[in-house]
């Protein structure tokens, strides 16, 4: 089972290896008929999205049955089960990211830090959609015919979506953003603003700005899995939007736990490091 207190430092020492080897598997192909069950659905008619699900990934089957490799998160049983993707990975087969020249070489700058300055070191809230597509924890959504719940055991957050209704026009800037949602067809639209600028989208140094648009599709193909379509707008960073394609995979039988973030982490310390000429950055790219 996953460990209930989480120490900050973590998502610094996977930095690293996370940026050179983006280790979520693509999306699951879609399973045969003897294997897939129906989509459940609602009173309305509409796919029921409710249940406890495991983000970026691909894997069928319970919590333990799935997670059983020797990476983060994974109980060792099985040396060849994939890995499950850390706070920053990215979908494997991702379209890269449409940084302006200028943001680009912030993104590098990160990545040559190590990501000594990921928020969630900082015990940040990760934002969006960080926060959807990470695997080592469980993310449960409660479903009614008025609003979505969204639940998340990284970090303690959660969103409380409202369907058919309009952004408020008091907005506050925050980590989560404002979410409100619809649905076309049998997807579950949810259009996302009013963020701050203190949060990473997918993998290390993936900064924006407060005029971030986020767009998710969620589409629940069969009992077993969500299809998870993110696309970021973000004008004043990017020169165009980005578009990310992942998947939620439904946990049967798991329970969000308590997550308690730690934060041990001394910025101060990192700085006379550097002062001290230990070589923590790597070799300019």
């Amino acid at each position: 089972m996953r460990g209930r207190t989480a120490a900050a430092l973590l998502a610094i020492a996977l930095s690293p290896a996370i940026a050179h080897a983006q280790t979520a598997a693509p999306r699951a192909k879609a399973p045969t008929a003897a294997t897939a069950g129906p989509v459940p659905r609602g009173s309305d008619g509409k796919p029921d999205l409710t249940g406890v699900w495991q983000g970026g990934s691909t894997q069928r089957g319970s919590w333990e049955e799935t997670n059983g490799g020797v990476g983060v998160g994974g109980s060792g049983r099985n040396a060849a089960a994939p890995v499950a993707s850390s706070s920053n990975d990215r979908p494997a087969g991702r379209e890269g990211a449409p940084y302006q020249d200028w943001a680009a070489k912030k993104v590098l700058e990160a990545f040559n830090k190590r990501g000594i300055e990921d928020p969630t070191a900082r015990c940040l809230p990760a934002g969006l959609p960080r926060t959807v597509i990470l695997a080592l924890y469980p993310q449960q959504i409660v479903q009614t015919p008025t609003q979505i719940i969204f639940l998340y055991e990284y970090l303690t957050m959660f969103r409380v979506v409202p369907l058919n209704a309009k952004h408020p026009d008091d907005l506050i800037p925050s980590y989560m953003g404002d979410s409100v949602a619809h649905w076309e067809g049998d997807t579950l639209v949810v259009d996302v603003v009013g963020f701050n600028d203190k949060t990473w989208l997918a993998g290390t140094g993936t900064f924006h700005s407060d005029a971030l648009h986020i767009t998710e599709r969620y589409t629940r193909v069969d009992k077993d899995q969500i299809n998870y379509d993110v696309t970021m707008d973000d004008p004043r960073v990017f020169t165009r939007p980005w578009t990310l394609h992942s998947t939620l995979m439904l946990r049967e039988g798991t329970r969000l736990e308590e997550y308690v973030c730690e934060n041990n982490v001394d910025p101060g310390r990192y700085e006379q490091m550097l002062k001290d000429g230990v070589k923590i950055e790597r070799p300019p790219q």
